[in-house]
């Protein structure tokens, strides 16, 4: 008797449980959805938002295929390059962010990530900052930079890809910490992560950080008046703009691209 007499009162404890039990998951997975604010550029299929910078629609040889985002083309020299079809995405211009993408080259690969891009300029290097993907061990062995470098004041073996454009450096600014850079062989994916505030903006290779710096400081205004943007009078001005990809004559691959607004 004393059993049956706790029954009900057992059977109340457990619907209760139950109902606490189910109420808590829908609450705990809106607050995990809501915090995760990444907005994805490219979902593997569609290329929606890109378009040749100062263009309308995406240029020959930029398509989807195979979950990534490709340059689909045949390697070109760097003394034979005289410009690419760069491309934008340009449904929305972002300030400050997080960037993530994966990527990958083939040998004698050479592409790069602007960002703060606006268009009306002979192509996104006389404005936007770049991040720089190349092919670090061969690109040198493979084309012929000494014309190129000596342009730029490289006198002592001109011949050679010089720390300020190679991977994840701030191309002709900042170069990215050769002893922290972990760079997968050419045709393996890598990952890059692009931090930008007003306070630091920070370079990641395959979740290291390589590189950090303070944008439009003292330092920043002597590197850009004194070496290859010295007489590209908006580089780096700007405060916002779009993100944009680099034709460089180079088959290039990208996937994953999202970027949180910071």
């Amino acid at each position: 008797m004393t059993k049956l007499k706790f029954l009900p009162l057992l059977f109340i404890l457990i619907i209760s449980c139950k109902t606490d039990k189910k109420d808590d998951s829908p609450k705990e997975t809106v607050e995990k959805e809501t915090s995760d604010e990444w907005i994805v550029l490219f979902d593997g299929e569609s290329t929606e938002g890109w378009r040749a910078y100062n263009g309308e629609e995406l240029p020959p040889g930029w398509i989807a295929k195979d979950g990534a985002l490709t340059f689909d083309t045949e390697l070109g020299l760097e003394q034979d390059y005289t410009g690419g079809k760069d491309i934008i995405y340009g449904a929305e211009e972002f300030e400050n962010f997080e960037l993530y993408l994966e990527w990958k080259l083939p040998e004698g690969g050479n592409s790069g990530i602007f960002y703060h891009l606006k268009e009306g300029y002979g192509g996104p290097p006389e404005v936007a900052p770049e991040y720089q993907l190349i092919d670090d061990e061969n690109y040198a062995k493979i084309h012929d930079l000494t014309e190129y470098n000596k342009s730029l004041g490289y006198t002592e073996k001109p011949e050679e890809l010089k720390p300020l454009q190679q991977t994840a450096s701030d191309y002709a600014m900042h170069a990215a910490d050769a002893s922290k850079k972990i760079l997968h062989p050419v045709g393996e994916w890598n990952a890059t992560k692009i931090v930008f505030t007003p306070e630091k903006v920070e370079h990641w290779l395959n979740g290291q950080m390589v590189l950090s710096f303070v944008p439009w400081s003292e330092d920043w205004y002597e590197r850009k008046n004194s070496d290859k943007w010295k007489n590209s009078k908006d580089y780096g001005k700007y405060k916002t703009g779009y993100i944009g990809l680099q034709d460089h004559s180079s088959p290039i691959w990208f996937r994953n691209i999202k970027i949180k607004k910071l």
